[in-house]
């Protein structure tokens, strides 16, 4: 019979086992996200003009989940055929825009 100590032993090596595979599969979900975002990403940029590339650039390095919205917006949008052409820096911006909530304008009156 085992003693207290083996069978402790035996369920945090169980424990720690089943941690090990979470991580390895969290890692490999991880991964397949990422590949995803980097096709969508090789897709949409062969549509974008070099300025509208820059302005991409640039929000995906100071605004990484807004650039990740762009990206899914503009690739639903080049799927569904809406988009044919180039996208210059002006129509990027607008479609920015819109994605970008309205904030609210607050007054305050002093009495």
């Amino acid at each position: 019979m085992p003693t207290l100590e083996e069978i402790k032993k035996k369920k945090l090596e169980e424990l720690m086992r089943a941690q090990q595979e979470r991580l390895q599969q969290h890692a490999h979900e991880q991964a397949q996200v990422q590949q995803q975002i980097e096709r969508m990403e090789e897709i949409v940029k062969q549509f974008l003009a070099k300025d509208a590339l820059v302005r991409y650039g640039n929000l995906k390095t100071a605004h990484q989940e807004k650039a990740l919205h762009l990206l899914v917006v503009l690739f639903q949008a080049i799927q569904k055929g809406q988009i044919s052409g180039k996208i210059d820096d002006l129509t990027l911006k607008k479609v920015l825009e819109q994605l970008t909530p309205k904030k609210k304008e607050i007054n305050i009156k002093r009495v």
